[in-house]
């Protein structure tokens, strides 16, 4: 038996309990100066990186656009990082987390408007990149020996049939 998931419009406060939303406007203003001789604005400090060990690696992943309705089956986190994806383009992208403990509780999906990247706070239950349009992430997450990707399937399918 499958769930159909209602995507809700990527905002900060919406997301606030899965980690950070990276975008730059209105609402950072207060972090926003000027630099090199007033030809950039700089958005300062956008995301908390929050890493145990081995070190902050920042990557591009080139991904293949998803097909609706897409069937949710499984969560990853990442126990010893954050990990951020922010778009090289500006086209949205869906961004699917989940609370819980030691596994993932049914998910919420959400949308980004194309000019928004999603930094998962340490632990949290995510998807996968799951692009609309394919394109290219830079991707910021911990590189180390040891572990640092928990999955976990679920009994049940979550299923994203449209965009509305």
């Amino acid at each position: 038996m499958s769930q159909v998931l209602t995507v809700r419009p990527l905002t900060r406060e919406a997301f606030a309990a899965y980690g950070d939303v990276i975008e730059a406007g209105t609402e950072t203003q207060s972090k926003a100066y000027a630099v090199n001789d007033g030809r950039a604005m700089r958005f300062h400090d956008l995301a908390g990186v929050d890493m145990t060990g081995g070190r902050t690696v920042l990557s591009i992943f080139r991904s293949e656009p998803v097909q609706l309705p897409f069937v949710v089956r499984g969560m990853e986190r990442h126990p010893e990082g954050t990990q951020a994806f922010v778009p090289m383009h500006q086209m949205p992208f869906l961004v699917v987390v989940a609370p819980g403990g030691n596994a993932p509780e049914p998910p919420v999906a959400f949308l980004t408007n194309g000019r928004q990247g999603v930094n998962f706070r340490r632990g949290t239950w995510h998807h996968s990149l799951l692009p609309l349009h394919g394109g290219d992430f830079l991707v910021m997450d911990r590189d180390a020996p040891d572990e640092n990707c928990d999955e976990a399937a679920y009994e049940r399918e979550y299923v994203i049939a449209a965009i509305t």
